[in-house]
């Protein structure tokens, strides 16, 4: 029954390596795959879904605009009983949605309706949450918004980074994938309409979005680093010309020693140290400043012995 389901797959990521790979497995007959050309502006952390397709003998394209003709008469010709997106980046327009005879089905990576849109993993983390998730719901023509057949919980440890959760995520998502196909191919897969007033919608992040400042409280400068860290583009903050890019925090316990300098950074017991603007403190563990590995020995070289009052750094 399985091998008589016909599915085209637009996919991306290790979300959609994972996945591809898991209905391929499964024995679903995938004749065409639509991917993403990998930007090479990017750092590509996850596994190809153009090589895990190739390796199976599938045809793989990588158009700019799904919704031209050719593509479309491609995947109408195909008859797909089902048309998947997993992690693909761009919204599949109507005329592309419709043509699968048993429905189009995208897996997000957050419990839906919360965290709809982009970047919904580095969103959560950053927001602080306990969890997040994988959600496998039929396509509309509004984002993130069609009734869902399954989700999966995914815990966040505090001091988790995005990666970290990405990967859970991604173990998730083929799970719940897994778990579905077999009511998706009977045809009595539930179908939940989710209630978006009960959710939230979050846009895309750019490498300037992980700028902070020293002032900020301790728990949302460690939350950004968290859930920007490479191989995302990473959190930074300026010290008069010179960039400081802080990849791994650690909060610590006890209020600031200098509170009378307000957020400042110092050297103590072998470590950097923020004394952030809630007079909380958090060890820089991973830094550098413009390239160079902040520890003790570079920051007295930079800054001098310190304590060193952000205020005086960025009015330097």
């Amino acid at each position: 029954m399985i091998a008589d389901t016909t599915s085209v797959v637009f996919a991306y990521s290790e979300v959609g390596a994972r996945c591809l790979s898991a209905l391929f497995d499964a024995g679903v007959r995938i004749p065409l795959v639509i991917t993403h050309e990998d930007d090479p502006n990017e750092h590509r952390w996850f596994a190809s879904v153009a090589e895990v397709a190739r390796g199976a003998g599938c045809r793989v394209i990588t158009p700019l605009d799904p919704a031209v003709d050719a593509v479309i008469a491609e995947i109408k010709a195909l008859a797909p009983t089902f048309i998947f997106s997993f992690y693909y980046r761009q919204m599949l327009p109507e005329s592309i949605l419709g043509l699968a005879s048993q429905g189009a089905l995208n897996m997000h990576g957050s419990l839906l309706p919360h965290y709809r849109g982009r970047a919904p993993i580095n969103w959560a983390v950053l927001n602080g949450e306990s969890e997040t998730g994988a959600t496998l719901h039929y396509m509309t023509a509004k984002p993130d918004a069609g009734p869902m057949v399954d989700q999966q919980r995914v815990p966040i440890g505090p001091d988790d980074t995005a990666i970290d959760v990405a990967n859970r995520v991604a173990d998730a998502a083929v799970a719940v994938l897994l778990r579905s196909l077999p009511g998706l191919i009977a045809g009595n897969a539930p179908a939940i309409p989710l209630n978006l007033s009960e959710g939230s919608y979050f846009g895309g992040r750019k490498p300037k979005d992980g700028e902070f400042r020293l002032d900020w409280p301790a728990a949302r400068i460690h939350n950004l680093v968290r859930a920007v860290a490479p191989p995302f583009p990473g959190a930074y903050t300026r010290l008069g010309g010179a960039i400081l890019k802080v990849h791994r925090t650690r909060r610590l316990p006890g209020q600031a020693q200098h509170p009378e300098l307000g957020p400042c950074l110092v050297v103590e017991a072998g470590t950097v140290i923020a004394e952030c603007g809630d007079g909380t403190r958090l060890e820089f563990t991973e830094a550098y400043l413009d390239d160079t590995r902040l520890d003790p020995p570079h920051f007295r070289h930079a800054l001098g012995n310190g304590p060193v009052a952000a205020r005086s750094l960025t009015e330097t």
